[in-house]
């Protein structure tokens, strides 16, 4: 009984212990923010002018200062930009942003810059944690050949970083200018790695019954379809060839620009999100090496475009000479010097841009495969077009609607098969139906577009007897 008295008692002062040196510890906190943030009644109640102004921005932009002190301390000896530093830079440069913002800093010659600087660290902030999020996740997206990207990543990488040091003491000198307190007393943070060794054990393993296979599948046609249909919609912006700088000024922003890139940027987003709520989480492990590769392709794809969204943003709105106040001239000359504007577009161009296309035409094979693997299959007997046959109008509507859906459907006439995707196969077929008199063919393939197809023939291929073009029903209101 003795011991356990003494055992009771050793507790207590271990317990004392630690709640004596927590209290010590809020103690310690409350004094500091007391000493720091301004009272209640002294600025929040007050009306601002630029006494009060002053203070609440030294309050807004003190975390936000402590950051470009730990990166001019640190950057030129440690690779300090990690996700969890390119999110401290996010969060505080957008608080403070929106302050400066709201207290109309955008219209006043001496926060002018300081707000601009404020910006530029926001954007380039998001787009490097896209563009770290890429080389984090690498290894896991099944490319291949993948040195040259890896390159180019790094290169990206590297543009961005060397900026945002750069960028830290002009901040930090703008800073001593507007008489705002810098930090001056800061030990190494660390900013740690979210990739550490092996992943853990995949160890949820059920399988599916057959009407669960059966959903599945439908959802990996419902992708491979969405993934070629972005192909087939960012084939305009496709290129082989780096663009010279006197060529990218002139492609950014009149075709490439943050509205059109936002726009893809969307729907692919939307088509991850598919595929994570149902694959992923709808069957715990993707199994399939295909559907693994092509969540990888669409996956880079989608951190591409957000880093370009960033990237564009910034240059449209703080490079880009739109500004007609000599103000806006002489800060974004400012900008300028500090933000290469020859890598800044060539990286959303040469970089960006080149591997989103580069990675849509590499998964748009695989998709197709994908595609035809799962898709449910059939067969329709049809009428040939009455009476022109399959000439020019009759073949580009049927090939359109194979294009659409994206599987592969035969046309059969007689004992030969032809590529409906194809115009000049199915005049080839054609040719065969006239000359062998043939008045019904077969369609076989994608029930989806058979099932088109089928309302195509209905109504003679969208022609009358004469060749006359005639109204198509709704449901193929995506031939028009």
């Amino acid at each position: 009984m003795f011991k356990l008295w003494l055992k009771f008692q050793e507790n207590m002062e271990n317990q004392w212990a630690l709640y004596s040196q927590i209290k010590n510890e809020m103690i310690e906190i409350v004094n500091k923010i007391n000493d720091f943030y301004p009272k209640p009644g002294r600025i929040l109640d007050a009306p601002i002018n630029e006494a009060t102004y002053n203070q609440m921005v030294q309050l807004f932009s003190y975390e936000y200062l402590k950051c470009f002190v730990h990166i001019q301390k640190f950057a030129a000896t440690n690779d300090i930009y990690t996700k969890q530093l390119y999110s401290r830079l996010i969060s505080t440069s957008h608080i403070l942003e929106d302050f400066l913002d709201f207290h109309g800093a955008k219209n006043n010659r001496k926060w002018y810059y300081f707000r601009e600087l404020t910006a530029t660290v926001r954007h380039l902030s998001l787009a490097g944690y896209s563009q770290k999020h890429i080389l984090n996740r690498l290894p896991c997206y099944l490319i291949d050949n993948k040195e040259l990207f890896l390159q180019e990543c790094n290169k990206s990488k590297s543009f961005i970083t060397t900026t945002l040091t750069a960028l830290s003491k002009a901040i930090l000198n703008e800073a001593k200018e507007l008489e705002l307190q810098i930090p001056n007393k800061i030990e190494w943070e660390f900013f740690p790695r979210l990739s550490y060794g092996e992943n853990l054990e995949a160890d949820i393993d059920e399988e599916l019954d057959d009407l669960e296979k059966f959903q599945q599948k439908k959802n990996y046609v419902k992708i491979a379809s969405d993934f070629l249909n972005i192909v087939k919609a960012f084939e305009r912006h496709d290129f082989d060839e780096p663009y010279s700088f006197l060529e990218l000024k002139k492609k950014v922003p009149v075709k490439i620009n943050e509205v059109e890139i936002r726009k893809f940027d969307m729907v692919v987003h939307n088509l991850q999100s598919y595929f994570d709520s149902y694959v992923t989480y709808g069957t715990g492990v993707v199994y399939d090496l295909k559907l693994k590769k092509l969540r990888g392709f669409f996956s880079i794809i989608l951190h591409l475009l957000k880093m370009m969204g960033r990237l564009l943003h910034f240059y449209e709105r703080h490079i880009l000479d739109v500004g007609i106040k000599n103000i806006n001239k002489r800060v974004r000359n400012r900008l300028a010097t500090i933000v290469d504007t020859e890598q800044l577009l060539d990286r959303i161009i040469n970089f960006g841009l080149y591997y989103i296309c580069f990675f849509l035409n590499s998964g748009k094979e695989l998709a197709k495969e994908i595609l035809n693997e799962n898709v449910e299959q059939g067969t329709i007997t049809v009428n040939v077009p009455v009476k022109q046959g399959f000439h020019m109008r009759p073949s580009l509507l049927v090939a359109k609607i194979v294009e659409y859906y994206g599987a592969d459907v035969s046309l059969c006439a007689g004992d030969s098969c032809f590529d409906a995707s194809s115009v000049l196969d199915i005049q080839w077929a054609g040719g065969k139906i006239q000359k062998e008199k043939i008045s019904q063919v077969k369609f076989k393939g994608d029930t989806r577009a058979l099932n088109d197809i089928k309302i195509l023939a209905d109504v003679n291929y969208g022609e009358d007897s004469i060749g006359r073009g005639v109204p198509l029903p709704g449901a193929l209101s995506y031939l028009r």
